[in-house]
């Protein structure tokens, strides 16, 4: 009973400083306001994703089309939100994709330690040697091109760090007085690395998760580029920049909306990640 008590003073004293914390609060609303317009962007489009009008072409924003058109004469605001569907759901779902592996991996590295963590680590110590673009090419041309492909390729190589970075802190973790007290009183291997030490790494997970996102979606935009990731008519923020910043003279609108955009979601990941950094790192949770 007092252990429970424990566990829920400590997620009420995460809130609170969580909640006091107005730059995380801000990312927090932000990515969440977010995540509602790309569920809810078939209701809210002011226009049909594939409605054109090369007569109209590229027009500067007006009461008609709020961020203006681009040259084939598509709504900008509408494209935008369609976008973020993808942009969004590419970051997290591969974000997702990399924690999973990565934290597997050092996790189960640091505390076996001796020749297995080793090898374990010579393996990722390889594949960072391999251009990670070429690993995502031959990944997705082995097994195709879609949407899902691409979100587990794009995964498939940003654990790495993610890797090294649980490794680290299970390496000095284990030797912690609750991880030896654990092992005294024969709880199994699997229940110290899930119950005690994969918990206590969540400060640094979630603010590499959180810089991780908008990586993973500057990747996708590289590969959009090259031909194997989103495929027109489909779009995304990536595209939308890449494709305004070719026409930036001529149209600037089309490059400023989407960047601002896409900068304001890469703060607000990071100001929620060190706010969430700060309010679930357990050193500081007795204090």
């Amino acid at each position: 009973m007092s252990k429970l008590l424990q566990i829920s003073s400590i997620w009420q004293d995460a809130i609170f400083r969580l909640k006091s914390n107005r730059l995380a609060l801000f990312g927090g609303a932000f990515i969440i306001f977010l995540i509602i317009l790309a569920i809810f962007t078939p209701l809210i489009a002011p226009y049909e994703y594939s409605q054109q009008d090369r007569v109209l072409g590229a027009t500067p924003p007006n009461l008609q089309h709020l961020l203006g058109t681009d040259y084939l004469g598509r709504d900008l605001l509408t494209r935008m939100l369609y976008g973020s569907r993808i942009s969004l759901l590419v970051g997290f779902v591969a974000t997702s994709v990399a924690l999973t592996i990565g934290i597997t991996w050092g996790t189960i590295a640091g505390y076996m330690g001796g020749s297995v963590d080793t090898w374990m680590m010579r393996i990722v110590d390889t594949l960072y040697g391999i251009p990670f673009i070429i690993l995502i090419i031959l990944l997705m041309v082995v097994f195709g091109r879609s949407l899902v492909l691409m979100f587990m390729a794009i995964g498939a190589v940003e654990w790495l760090t993610m890797a090294r970075i649980v490794r680290a802190q299970v390496t000095s973790l284990k030797q912690r007085e609750f991880v030896l007290a654990a092992k005294a009183m024969g709880v199994e291997e699997i229940s110290i690395m899930t119950r005690h030490l994969i918990p206590n790494t969540l400060g640094p997970v979630i603010v590499y998760a959180t810089l991780t996102v908008p990586q993973v979606m500057l990747l996708e935009a590289f590969l959009s580029f090259l031909g194997l990731g989103v495929q027109a008519p489909m779009s995304s923020w990536g595209l939308l920049i890449r494709d305004g910043a070719v026409s930036m003279e001529e149209s600037w609108w089309l490059l400023v909306f989407p960047a601002m955009v896409f900068s304001v979601t890469l703060f607000s990941l990071n100001f929620l990640g060190d706010g969430l950094r700060d309010a679930l790192d357990p050193r500081t949770a007795h204090n």
